[in-house]
């Protein structure tokens, strides 16, 4: 997961798990807060980040990262991380580091019930009994993922019908790390890329990796409020409020099992339809 370092400002992340021959954007994401991180000298913590995904990388592929650092003070900074493979550039991101100090504090609670044994008997009766189990390649797909993963609703998830715009799925590493708040901060980057894009294609009945849509990630945005855990189980509470145009916003919320907001997560996606979903679209839309 972690990059090496190369140089002062330069880092190489290795490939990592992938479905399909795509990067997979959260292992971009987490890489490159891990190489910011690693140029910071003080004591600071990643507070945000905005993540812009420029072109399709390759699973397989090491990934070279070069920081920049933009500004630094007494209590934040602010350092470009700049991605490529093969001298192509894939991806960029900004991320701004803050000292902790304190002040006025209020955050919402969690918006489903913390229940996570509920969560797990919820999924092995969906699995057990409802056909489209057997119709979800990515159920078998997510069991060799780091990050283990048990949604509220498993036919949001990996079903194919219809559904309000929003999901609800405990998050936590498949296996411990022990590790600090900086990695832990990048483990949970990486999660937030997971299962999330799909929200805004909900409704329409449709799912990441169907022939009727052409999906990707366009820009990752993530703020850090208390430092996560991953070990642990987190609750990754997520909606889509708009989609139109060929693209679908996504927003979600990471919560502790103690009901403490964690991190709050936004993305912006690529939607495009194809074929007879196209055509349908098309069909819909009112004359001038």
């Amino acid at each position: 997961m972690s990059p090496e370092r190369r140089a002062t400002g330069e880092w190489v992340g290795q490939p990592g798990p992938a479905i399909g021959p795509r990067l997979f954007g959260g292992q971009a994401i987490g890489q490159a807060l891990m190489a910011a991180a690693g140029e910071e000298c003080e004591d600071r913590l990643a507070h945000s980040l905005h993540a812009h995904f420029l072109r399709a990388g390759a699973a397989s592929v090491p990934i070279e990262y070069v920081v920049t650092t933009l500004a630094e003070g007494r209590s934040f900074a602010t350092r470009r991380v700049d991605a490529r493979q093969d001298e192509t550039m894939i991806f960029s991101m900004t991320t701004s580091f803050h000292a902790a100090e304190p002040g006025f504090a209020h955050a919402v609670a969690p918006p489903f019930d913390l229940d996570i044994d509920t969560a797990r008997a919820s999924l092995d009766s969906w699995v057990e009994h409802n056909v489209e189990a057997g119709r979800s390649p990515i159920l078998d797909r997510l069991r060799h993922r780091p990050i283990e993963i048990v949604p509220l609703d498993p036919g949001s998830l990996f079903g194919t019908r219809p559904r309000e715009p929003q999901i609800g799925s405990w998050m936590r590493m498949r296996d411990r790390t022990g590790a600090g708040p900086v990695l832990q901060r990048a483990l949970l980057a990486y999660a937030s890329d997971m299962m999330f894009l799909r929200n805004a294609m909900l409704p329409h009945g449709i799912r990441p990796g169907s022939s009727s849509v052409q999906a990707a990630s366009l820009d990752h945005a993530i703020w850090f409020h208390e430092n996560p855990d991953f070990d642990q189980w987190h609750l990754f509470a997520t909606g889509s409020p708009w989609a139109g145009h060929a693209r679908g916003l996504n927003q979600g919320h990471f919560f502790d099992q103690q009901g403490k907001l964690i991190a709050t997560v936004t993305q912006e996606s690529l939607m495009r339809p194809r074929g007879d979903a196209l055509d349908r679209v098309v069909a819909q839309v009112p004359p001038a």
